[in-house]
């Protein structure tokens, strides 16, 4: 996944005396001249799923686990499961090319100090503002390098000339190895340690050698877990989308693979913008607005991640393109004023509006 960069991009300042208005228009290319130009975001969502591999591979004495070792049930086939362990949602801001607009650089207009972030989507006026950073992918894990059994046998074991009698000299081995450590428990071991950490040393040792040896007939289970990174833009709310499908023989799979199951994203809105009203005198007042700064009041969106019979993830995010877009007077910006704003990278929405006065 690429690592995205949030740095303030600085427009020009111009100390001349403010005799006009700071003007902000829609961007035209090609005929916005001399302004700086900024996007205000659409939420897109980024969604990390930790997935977790097991792969049995059955012991090589692994028929013998029961007549040597009192093992019922030990499968002698090899098996793959996969399983979803997380899934996190976090929201960053992509710019939306349907709203770009330009501040005019006039000449006698004090041009506000302007932070973007490298693609472009307003960050603040006449301050610093910072993006909200994404959350750090977890890295995959492989599994575990398994000890060989072999380095624990003895000449003895090793020379045997059948499976059977190999498998059966280990079976004893790993009985000498369970009395030995039961010696060491109890105090009645010919050779007892003088303190507790060498009777921790070794317990584990034997410990280690029991493991190693009983692999043989209980088979290994790798454990790793890999990360699938999946990123996108919703364009519409939805009860029930397919954002991948997932097998517990395959894993993560693509959303038209049928060898998996649907695990499905849900979209759907808290209503907490009130809706349009109908008002005249408001309608004209904002119309004298339209050379202010644009901003987004983006509408809250209840995000789940779910399949059949589990749910995943959930939250609730700000999302700028089920919102509103709204427009700041430039007389906050006009006359040496010295009103700072910051916005939030991932929605638009205002974060922090400061008039500390106007410059005498």
């Amino acid at each position: 996944m690429k690592t995205r960069t949030f740095l303030c991009g600085l427009a020009a300042l111009c100390a001349m005396e403010a005799t006009a208005q700071t003007d902000v228009n829609p961007y035209v290319p090609g005929a916005t001249v001399e302004g700086v130009t900024y996007y205000l975001p659409r939420t897109a969502l980024r969604l990390v799923v930790v997935a977790e591999k097991q792969v049995y591979t059955p012991g090589e004495f692994g028929k013998y686990a029961d007549r040597y070792l009192r093992l019922p049930r030990v499968s002698l086939e090899p098996s793959t499961k996969w399983s979803i362990k997380s899934v996190d949602i976090a929201p960053y801001g992509v710019p939306d090319p349907q709203k770009a607009y330009s501040i005019l650089l006039r000449k006698r207009t004090v041009a506000p100090l302007v932070g973007l972030t490298p693609d472009g989507i307003l960050l603040s006026i006449n301050t610093e503002g910072e993006a909200e950073p994404l959350p750090p992918v977890p890295e995959s894990k492989d599994a575990r390098r398994h000890l060989n059994p072999r380095d624990y046998m003895d000449q003895e074991i090793l020379s045997a000339g059948s499976n059977a009698k190999i498998a059966e000299l280990t079976a004893e081995e790993i009985y000498d190895l369970r009395e030995s450590r039961n010696a060491l428990i109890k105090g009645e071991a010919d050779n007892m340690p003088k303190d507790g950490a060498q009777l921790k040393l070794m317990l584990d040792q034997l410990s280690l050698q029991e493991d190693a040896l009983s692999q043989l007939f209980k088979g290994t289970t790798d454990v790793s877990t890999e990360v699938f990174t999946i990123e996108f833009t919703p364009e519409e709310l939805t009860d029930r989308m397919v954002l991948f499908r997932f097998s517990e023989k395959l894993g993560v799979v693509d959303n038209d693979d049928l060898a998996g199951s649907p695990v499905y994203l849900s979209l759907k809105s808290m209503n907490t913008l009130p809706a349009p009203v109908e008002d005249e005198k408001a309608a004209k007042k904002k119309s004298k607005m339209d050379e202010g700064v644009y901003y987004n009041v983006p509408e809250r969106v209840a995000v789940s991640v779910f399949s059949a019979d589990r749910e995943y993830a959930k939250g609730e995010f700000p999302m700028a393109q089920f919102g509103n877009v709204e427009v700041l007077s430039d007389v906050l910006f006009d006359k040496k004023t010295t009103t700072q704003v910051t916005f939030y990278s991932s929605n638009g929405a205002i974060k922090q509006l400061t008039d500390t006065g106007t410059e005498e």
